[in-house]
């Protein structure tokens, strides 16, 4: 036996689609805006995850260029028909609109780790899709969106069998279901004569929750179980809230988990807010005298601590907090916005021990910020890294960053102001001035400058943040002390609960550069470290 601690993939993973493959687990989760587009984990015990990959060139082009915060690559899920895996999932590039503008992808793989076959595009009828393999036949189901101004935003779900070679829909479309609370997120899986449609129910929020219904037939009609496989909308003292969109599989022993998302909220006078995001957990499932799925541990609310019948394996060592060897390709744990690494302006071959990054849009960008991130995976961290560099105007800059999306973030950046006393003038470099620390927060209301200090034009400088108890308090090092940036800032701003704005990812740590004149300069990091505890 294996106790697991919930959650299992910790910090920025969530909608986790599992399939089992042998003694493996693998488990895809959402990467929205962000590369490596969809990260998958494996484990062989369920509670000792590994990072195995991700679907490279899940968008055409590698290019999410333009998609708006927390759109691109929403819900995959991942599915085995005993030669391949099959990964389907939406690039949604409108959010916040009627109309979401998807386009629905399928790619397969003999390895999760590739190499992946270019994305077909197949019918999308909304986000969420998901493929169920059956006895041969292929089926795509989805969630039905309606954009009219009279119509059901969220229509129900729908079910099309499409043809295995080419993808193409084979008959009609059937309405599987429709729900006065919103449902999405539809998986199928067959057990006992009865096809089980297993559905994420009240939208991404507190009100999340996971329905199950079931059919003789594939097509329905489909009837819904009495009460809530799993949610927490009644309970808010629930350690693992939001808990919804979910998945069963079963274990080479007969028995049954079940991945689902969840999220840690931190008690704040405004409310509960996630500023890890939502992230993968996973639950023992049993089957009731009705042939109902039910929670092993009873109720619907999710544990943290799961017993499963696993022997228990270690994964094995995933790169640490730090990337990439100086020199290899910057990989994961490294995240990218709307595009993947290149070397034209991040390398980590130019200065042996050193990674490189040529400025290129502001941090506010849909298009191209130069920015290498990692996720923060508990409410406690530490950030830090040393920079060199030599801004020579205020449009540029380089430094560390804490990062929600363009309209959250935290930085404290190298950059170049007046000489002191001087007001701000626009193009008055040529005649001197300063090299600055430069503290910023961006909310979505607007941005602050918190602090400006003065310090030596030129030479290796430590950079740091520590966040602890919702505040983030930036620091530098100088004559081999730490000297506090500005006043602890809120940290909990960075999280799907705070503003006015849809918001579905997690809070990352990372280092960035900017040049908004010619992108010609360039700044070098070393050092970093990222610690969560």
């Amino acid at each position: 036996m294996t106790l697991l601690h919930n959650p299992v993939i910790r910090g920025f993973a969530p909608d986790p689609s599992l399939v089992r493959v042998g003694d493996w687990y693998y488990v895809a989760t959402s990467s929205f805006e962000w590369f490596p587009t969809i990260p998958i984990h494996r484990s062989r015990d369920l509670a000792h995850w590994e990072y195995a990959g991700h679907v490279r060139g899940a968008v055409p082009g590698d290019s999410l260029a333009g998609v708006p915060d927390s759109g691109g690559i929403w819900a995959p899920s991942l599915s085995w028909d005993g030669e391949r895996f099959w990964v389907v999932y939406s690039v949604v590039r409108s959010v916040g609109t009627p109309y979401f503008d998807t386009d629905t992808y399928v790619s397969t793989a003999p390895e999760v780790g590739g190499p992946w076959t270019p994305p077909r595009r197949i019918a999308s009828h909304g986000f969420d899709p998901a493929l169920f393999h059956d006895e041969g036949r292929l089926w795509l189901l989805n969630l039905q969106n309606d954009h009219r101004p009279d119509g059901r935003r969220f229509a129900g779900i729908v079910l099309t069998e499409i043809d295995r070679e080419t993808l193409a829909p084979v008959g009609e479309t059937h309405l599987l279901m429709q729900h006065e609370r919103l449902i999405e997120g539809p998986k199928l899986l067959r057990r006992g004569g009865w096809f089980h449609l297993v559905l994420a129910e009240g939208g991404t929020g507190v009100e999340h929750g996971v329905l199950v219904a079931r059919s003789r037939a594939v097509t329905g009609p489909y009837e819904l179980d009495s009460r809530p496989l799993l949610t927490t909308r009644d309970d808010a003292s629930v350690p693992l809230q939001k808990a919804g969109h979910a998945e069963l599989v079963e274990t080479p022993e007969g028995e049954w988990v079940m991945s689902h998302l969840a999220a840690r909220p931190l008690r704040t006078p405004d409310g509960p807010r996630c500023p890890l995001g939502r992230e993968t957990a996973i639950q023992a499932v049993t089957w009731d005298e009705d042939g109902w799925p039910r929670l092993r541990h009873g109720g619907w609310h999710p544990a943290v601590e799961v017993e499963v019948s696993t022997p228990p394996v270690e994964a094995e060592a995933e790169p640490g907090p730090g990337g990439a060897e100086p020199g290899a390709e910057l990989g994961w744990p490294w995240s990218t916005l709307r595009g993947r690494v290149d070397p034209s302006w991040a390398d980590a071959g130019v200065r042996p021990g050193w990674i490189r990054l040529r400025g290129r849009h502001g941090p506010e960008s849909r298009w191209a910020h130069s920015l290498l991130a990692q996720r923060i995976t508990e409410h406690r961290a530490e950030a830090e890294v040393t920079v060199q560099a030599r801004p020579r105007t205020f449009t540029q800059a380089a430094g560390l960053v804490l990062r929600y999306n363009a309209e959250a973030y935290l930085s404290l950046d190298l950059t170049w102001a007046e000489p002191a006393g001087e007001g701000q003038r626009g193009q008055q470099w040529r005649g001197g001035g300063r090299t600055v620390l430069r503290l910023v927060e961006r909310e979505e209301f607007g941005t602050q400058q918190m602090a400006v200090m003065e310090v030596d034009a030129g030479t290796p400088l430590t950079l740091g943040v520590t966040v602890e108890d919702g505040l983030a308090q930036f620091w530098y090092v100088r004559e081999g002390a730490r000297a506090l940036v500005g006043p602890p800032l809120d940290f909990t701003k960075l999280s799907d609960d705070y503003g006015s704005k849809l918001r579905f990812t997690g809070a990352m740590a990372g280092i960035h550069a900017v040049d908004l004149v010619d992108a010609s300069f360039t700044a070098d990091f070393t050092g970093f470290r990222l610690t969560c505890w």
